[in-house]
């Protein structure tokens, strides 16, 4: 089969990641057809598409995003390696939102039409899925909470040290900072804030020792004092399956 046999999976050594039984990992071998590479840019998923295929972000980052009636674009989180992303259409028979590689991204590919053995044949497997859609849905409610009841500091200083400490579990992370190669507009987009608003308050932060983002990477070097400024507690990411 063309790309990386799961067995030697670099995300299996992330300690993010809870370890596969031997069985587990010879299904995963036969649920997984190949794998996509593709560029900064391209739409892997369209609102409204009706996918055959499922995909694990092996290497690289991408956006989940809405399109409005009025044109406007509305991102609604980002992807890591190791997300998964499809279900909606495995699930719902079409894609509530897109996505949108970041960077250029290489993505296990699995077939829609396997889905159901999964849950028929490995249930331990299937809940897993479950578990995915219900962090998914905690995230988007921490995210509302932030757009209801932090500042435009706040909510930028939320955001950071959250994508900080998944990227950092998920092995990416050198001394005090992590690759993060979006635009601010698309961080200001899912704040709900200006670009103007957000690049002020990046000044700011930057001013006080708090953040750095600048080509594409992200310092935190008061990490602790960050998380206060953004009612947070610090604590590492809890571990997830992967697909």
């Amino acid at each position: 089969m063309p790309g990386v046999a799961c067995k030697n999976c670099p995300l299996r050594k992330r300690t993010l990641f809870t370890p596969f039984t031997d069985e587990e990992l010879a299904f995963m071998q036969t649920f997984k057809t190949g794998e996509l590479n593709v560029d900064p840019g391209t739409t892997i998923l369209l609102e409204g598409s009706n996918s055959p295929q499922l995909f694990t972000v092996l290497d690289g980052m991408g956006t989940r995003y809405k399109t409005l009636v009025n044109g406007k674009r509305q991102v609604i989180n980002f992807l890591f390696p190791g997300d998964f992303t499809g279900l909606q259409a495995g699930i719902m028979g079409e894609m509530k939102h897109s996505v949108e590689a970041t960077t250029h991204m290489t993505l296990c590919v699995f077939r829609r039409t396997d889905l159901w053995l999964l849950f028929r044949q490995h249930p331990e497997r299937a809940y897993d899925l479950t578990w995915i859609a219900a962090v998914e849905e905690h995230f988007l409610g921490e995210t509302i909470a932030s757009l209801g009841q932090r500042d435009a500091t706040q909510r930028i200083a939320w955001a950071l040290v959250r994508m900080y400490e998944r990227l950092k579990a998920a092995g990416l992370g050198r001394d005090k900072g992590v690759p993060l190669p979006f635009r601010q507009q698309d961080l200001a987009d899912a704040l709900g804030l200006s670009l103007v608003h957000t690049n002020k308050t990046l000044q700011n932060l930057r001013a006080t020792g708090l953040a750095r983002w600048h080509d594409g990477y992200l310092n935190l070097p008061k990490l602790e004092a960050l998380a206060k400024v953004a009612m947070i507690d610090l604590e590492r990411p809890q571990v997830r399956p992967l697909m």
